[in-house]
């Protein structure tokens, strides 16, 4: 239970930061004029299905392509699942749609996510380019960064985040091993998704007999996820690992509680099990 606790906050919080963005830098510009990346075949009826691994559960994921969405004028296959998913990839482009534009894979969609501390927040996503095919190891696809604000259980927290995308390099081959099963790959594209977060909060002290506030920071700047997907020409992601991990600081000297884990680490493995991909 408590992993599972874990990883909501985490998904929850990597999510809802998209809606609250300040800022919206896409690094690395595609103009159209270059060759439709193959690597995300977007059909509808396309669908996939993924065994999820974390510690000590396996669970499956089915997602599928829809049909049509129309987002900001822009034409969009809309993604959905037949449950709600536990992998993170499928979790990321639920209920999104996915466009190619030129050799970029892009997402935009708003929905709610649920989270075990506060109300479901409202995600927005525009345009933000998950994949690359033409791209160069460490290119910055796109990056979202800002500030928000949030109370959870009477403690105000300020949320200082960037989340982005990043070109991961090709791969010639690569066999994934599901439990002794064993998928091989040829002509892997990989990215991932990088969350790095600080999160501070207001206290109110006595110096010497005198009330003031102090900011206290509840976590220092780190990565918190750091999610890597392979991708197959014509098969789209068919491997994805997640990597969870955050340590708060040290709240005695304030007596602060906060109500989720001090530190949490929990890694996830998401393994193509089947898929229909037309181009």
């Amino acid at each position: 239970m408590k992993t599972k606790l874990i990883y909501l906050f985490l998904i929850a919080t990597s999510l809802s930061i998209v809606s609250c963005s300040k800022s919206d830098d896409n690094s690395v510009v595609d103009d159209g004029s270059s060759t439709p990346t193959t690597f995300f075949p977007v059909h509808t009826g396309n669908y996939w299905t993924f065994d999820v691994v974390s510690t000590g559960t396996s669970t499956r994921d089915s997602l599928y392509i829809s049909g049509d969405t129309l987002i900001n004028t822009k034409t969009y296959k809309k993604l959905k699942t037949l449950a709600t998913p536990n992998g993170f990839h499928s979790t990321i482009v639920r209920n999104n749609g996915l466009r190619i534009d030129g050799s970029s894979l892009k997402m935009s969609g708003v929905f709610s996510i649920p989270t075990f501390v506060g109300n479901p927040y409202n995600i927005n996503l525009d345009d933000f380019t998950v994949f690359k095919q033409n791209s160069s190891q460490g290119d910055i696809l796109s990056t979202l960064s800002g500030t928000f604000d949030q109370t959870i259980q009477g403690y105000p927290l300020t949320f200082d985040y960037t989340l982005k995308t990043v070109s991961d390099g090709d791969l010639a081959s690569y066999s994934a091993n599901n439990n002794g099963v064993i998928s091989n790959y040829n002509n892997l594209k990989k990215a991932k998704i990088i969350l790095n977060l600080k999160i501070t909060t207001i206290q109110s002290i006595t110096v010497g007999g005198v009330a003031t506030t102090v900011t206290v920071t509840v976590m220092s700047a780190q990565d918190v996820i750091t999610s890597n997907s392979y991708y197959v020409e014509n098969r789209g992601v068919v491997y994805t690992n997640t990597l969870m991990n955050y340590q708060l600081a040290d709240l005695s000297q304030f007596n602060v509680t906060l109500p989720f884990p001090s530190s949490g680490t929990q890694t996830q493995e998401e393994f193509l099990h089947s898929s229909v991909t037309n181009p």
